[in-house]
């Protein structure tokens, strides 16, 4: 017996919407199996991984908060990929735009304004944007394949953060931690709720999502986008340019990138340190593709990695299992995005060749006769 792909006539718009609910029941499955080998219940595993943080108001605050970023950054990396520009390096956008944010609550510390927020935020999408303009730059003028140019800067931005908070910015009252100085007051996102400590980020994950719902359904420049992410030549003769949508796609996720690196650091850390991220840039993919590349899917997707991260970080401590395990159910859920969506193209079928050679064989005689 052999599994074979059969093309559909046109795309399946009942597996393109339920495509994401079969990852994640797989992904459920597959993680009860991995607890189970662990030697863990799979049962009190996936109970305290997805319902328990949902049934605390402060884990709905930590939610929040985890999924902001990833809306943030999902949301722009969807206008990348719908029109085939593929960034990958959101993750150091999100890095450089935390840096730039940074330079008037760190630098210019004995400022003290109510515009140091709002600057703070305008820095945050300028240094995203920029360092969008790298990979945007390279793949535009030379045709360098923007994947590996975006996924490099990464680590750049990294290797950059620590040197900076260990050296120029280290704070002088930091007892040698490399850390920057805490922000003062009025550089920190205000939060929206007294019941815990979500912040001003999330609204503005929020209200970008929607307003790139609205450009792409409502307006010529989403239309430019669909067209162009679908075929290429088909935008030229429709007076679109391949080149500047590579320019305003990466400048745009890049800016929101950026804009998510400014807003949990403000918002969450209070300053610079070495690392400010577990990998919001990289997950923010699966969120984008687990929300089928629409902002509004997005919202929810995010708020679903988000528990991922709060889940984890509760079976640690309950169950005594590894940090690793966060990364592994979200490569899972990658993994089986991606499987699930070719059932949306393609039909499987179970061939047999001892049935099929018999099939044959009778068509021949039958030929004969």
């Amino acid at each position: 017996m052999r599994i074979e792909l059969e093309k559909r006539p046109q795309a399946s718009v009942f597996y393109a919407v339920l495509s994401p609910f079969i990852a994640l029941v797989l992904t459920v499955i597959a993680g009860g199996i991995m607890f189970w080998l662990l030697g863990k219940d799979p049962v009190s595993a996936l109970y305290s991984f997805f319902v328990e943080p949902l049934l605390d108001v402060w884990s709905l605050h930590e939610i929040a908060i985890k999924a902001a970023p990833l809306i943030l950054i999902g949301v722009g990396l969807s206008i990348c990929y719908r029109s085939n520009n593929w960034n990958i390096g959101a993750e150091g956008q999100f890095i450089m735009g935390a840096i730039a944010g940074s330079i008037v609550p760190v630098v210019f510390h004995e400022w003290h304004s109510p515009l140091v927020l709002p600057l703070m935020l305008i820095f945050g999408m300028i240094g995203g944007a920029l360092y969008a303009a790298i990979p945007a730059f390279l793949k535009a003028n030379l045709n360098t394949n923007e994947i590996l140019s975006s996924l490099m800067l990464v680590y750049v931005a990294q290797f950059f953060l620590d040197w900076i908070v260990r050296g120029p910015w280290r704070s002088p009252e930091g007892y040698n931690f490399p850390v920057t100085r805490n922000f003062a007051p009025e550089a920190i996102l205000p939060e929206i709720l007294d019941s815990g400590r979500t912040n001003l980020g999330f609204v503005f994950a929020i209200v970008a999502a929607v307003l790139i719902w609205f450009m792409m359904r409502y307006t010529l420049k989403g239309f430019e986008i669909t067209v162009l992410g679908q075929s290429e030549r088909a935008g030229r003769f429709a007076g679109f340019s391949s080149r500047r949508m590579i320019w305003f796609s990466m400048l745009l996720s890049g800016a929101l990138a950026g804009l998510a690196g400014i807003s949990e650091v403000s918002g969450n850390i209070n300053k610079l340190q070495p690392i400010i991220s577990p990998g919001y840039g990289f997950t923010a993919i699966i969120v984008a593709f687990l929300g089928r590349l629409n902002p509004l899917g997005i919202i929810a997707a995010g708020l679903f990695l988000a528990l991922t991260y709060v889940g984890g970080e509760a079976v640690q401590l309950t169950l005594t299992v590894s940090d690793k395990v966060t990364r592994v159910f979200q490569g899972l859920l990658l993994f089986f995005v991606l499987s699930c969506d070719t059932l949306i193209l393609y039909k499987i079928r179970l061939v047999f060749p001892g049935r099929t050679a018999a099939v044959a064989q009778d068509g021949l005689q039958g030929g004969a006769e």
